[in-house]
């Protein structure tokens, strides 16, 4: 894994992606989807092997915060009330380099499971 460092992050003005600018010249554009559904917490990753959660319904999930994590990460806080991912900056890197290969790992999950990236209604 690269140890650049990120000299930018940007929260687009719709909420809808993340720009992750690296110090190597290196620059990533992250949908705020993909970063909740691969959010690094033990909500989504679980605590051990095998518990990897997969998240159905955040197509149109915001990014509402940003927040520095010492010197080496953000925690990232999302309009579905999720805000307990750490994103180091490695992490940020492989999801700005492999984040199309696990994004469509992603959806062939939601697939076999039965789920959607559409918010589910609600029952009246």
């Amino acid at each position: 894994m690269s140890s650049a460092w990120p000299t930018e992050i940007r929260v687009s003005k719709d909420r809808q992606r993340l720009a992750v600018a690296f110090d190597d010249g290196a620059r990533f554009d992250l949908s705020a989807e993909l970063l909740r559904v691969l959010s690094p917490s033990a909500e989504v990753q679980g605590h051990g092997p095998g518990q990897k959660l997969t998240v159905p319904g955040k197509r149109n999930v915001a990014i509402v915060s940003v927040a520095p994590v010492g010197n080496y990460a953000v925690r990232i806080g999302f309009d579905d009330m999720h805000d307990t991912g750490i994103y180091t900056w490695a992490y940020l890197r492989e999801l700005g380099e492999t984040g199309e290969a696990l994004f469509a790992g992603y959806e062939r999950e939601l697939a076999a499971k039965g789920m959607s990236r559409e918010v589910a209604e609600r029952p009246r």
